[in-house]
């Protein structure tokens, strides 16, 4: 039986299983436990490569820099892979022949760019891991893991991945939400929406988290644990200079108030809690994309019906370590229609396609999403939106790289494609910008994200 048909196949079972109810959800068993240490790998990714071989086994043997990469704390990360040289270049000329490893958003891009969009792809690489101590983690309590009855909350939940052999689209979604596992986050982010005409309008957050779920070894113990902190400030658009938002997200409760965030107003000089601040409020450069949008998908997952529609074999963005080199300039990077797709490294990876599909009696932007889950991390690394008239809105994608200081996988700069006005949206750039720090700091404890904290800082 060819893979593809396997998949197929897999697919079709999965769609018709996927649908329980909300009582039914079944915690990770002994049997699916020892698969980790087998057929599949800690995170729960097939170990093995895939049957032409394209794909590799997965190895791990990497937690950190690896042997021969000259790299000290606080630099750019080197280039592990380099040396690669490129297997093919897709374009809208030859795009029929990889037809079945493209998202539709991806032949989408085709269509509206032919004499430009192409896709590099790069031999593919499945070499680093996470510390010992999440994969300790996943094991000691992932088959006690559960969710509150409405879905909307975990308990006795690992640092990553709470379920990782997903029975349905729900578990895949909270492997999605745990999969940015960084216990501290500090940088300065450029955003900027490329018009069609190539005017560009410009944005500027200083930006921070701090996860104490991440910390390794893993502090099950902490009162913390069931909480993660934010916190933005803006620097530009100069009309909300000085706008600060922080707060937290609660993991462990039940309901559709599960985060608590307050806004500063520098007119104002006044904090306000913000009940209103998820899902597709409009965030960054002009509101073109949703709050929920950040790295493809963030927050709760309450207003849609998760399903998984399979695995696929896909070309995405992957060890991008180009997208933050600071030789690499915005005036060559942001170009018309689309970012500067050489800059941009494809590898052929196995995804999960978990699909999202508005809820009858909710409200947001986006009636379906389609995301695309790197196997080996749960990141989504590209996304399809439709909005409500089943049209194909904005296609995106999120390039990651292994961060070694912070021992995990992280998103680079993210890409948000309109497909109808044809403008794009970049988020998160740093290449001029300094390295973004993933190391604690003073700033890392939860005294920093109170609304205190901010009525202090504000300006």
């Amino acid at each position: 039986m060819s893979r593809t048909l396997q998949y197929a196949m897999q697919a079709c079972a999965l769609a018709a299983g996927v649908a329980l109810a909300a009582g039914s959800f079944a915690k990770t068993s002994a049997a699916d436990l020892a698969k980790l240490d087998s057929t599949l790998t800690p995170m729960g990714a097939e170990r093995a490569g895939n049957a032409d071989g394209s794909i590799p086994a997965w190895t791990g043997k990497y937690v950190g820099a690896p042997a021969g990469v000259n790299y000290k704390a606080g630099e750019r990360y080197p280039d592990p892979y380099a040396s690669d040289k490129p297997i093919v270049t897709i374009t809208a000329q030859n795009m029929q022949q990889y037809a079945a490893r493209l998202t539709d958003g991806e032949k989408a891009l085709f269509k509206k760019y032919p004499d430009t969009f192409k896709i590099t792809v790069y031999p593919s690489h499945r070499d680093f891991a996470y510390p010992d101590a999440v994969y300790k983690a996943i094991h000691t309590f992932a088959p006690n893991t559960a969710m509150t009855k409405d879905q909307n909350g975990l308990k006795d939940f690992p640092p990553v991945t709470p379920f990782p052999v997903p029975k349905n689209g729900v578990e895949a979604m909270w492997n999605l939400r745990f999969a940015s596992m960084i216990e501290s986050e500090n940088a300065t982010y450029d955003q900027a929406v490329v018009y069609p005409d190539g005017n560009i309008a410009w944005g500027k957050v200083q930006y921070s988290i701090y996860g104490p779920r991440a910390t390794v070894p893993f502090q099950a113990d902490s009162k913390l644990n069931g909480r993660s902190f934010f916190r933005q400030t803006t620097v530009l658009p100069l009309s909300d200079r000085g706008t600060i938002i922080t707060g937290y997200e609660m993991w462990d409760q039940e309901g559709s108030d599960t985060r608590r965030t307050w806004s500063y107003n520098p007119g104002t000089r006044r904090v306000r809690q913000s009940p209103e601040f998820g899902f597709d409020q409009p965030e960054g450069p002009g509101g073109f994309r949703t709050v929920d949008d950040d790295r493809l998908f963030n927050g709760s997952g309450e207003r849609y019906d998760w399903k998984i529609a399979g695995k696929r074999e896909i070309y995405v963005p992957y060890d991008n370590y180009r997208m933050m080199d600071p030789s690499i300039k915005y005036t060559s990077l942001l170009t018309k229609g689309h970012e500067d797709m050489q800059t941009m490294r494809f590898e052929l990876h196995r995804v999960w396609v978990l699909e999202a599909t508005l809820k009858p009696g909710f409200r947001h932007q986006y009636a379906k999403r389609v995301l695309y889950l790197d196997e080996d991390t749960w990141n989504a690394v590209a996304a399809d939106n439709y909005d409500a008239r089943g049209t194909l809105w904005r296609t995106n994608f999120a390039p990651t790289l292994y961060a070694f200081d912070a021992k995990t996988f992280y998103s680079t700069s993210v890409f948000y494609h309109d497909l109808i006005s044809g403008a794009y949206y970049a988020d998160r750039l740093t290449n001029q910008e300094p390295m973004p720090n993933l190391t604690p700091t003073t700033q890392t404890n939860e005294a920093y994200y109170s609304p205190d904290a901010i009525r202090g800082d504000g300006v």
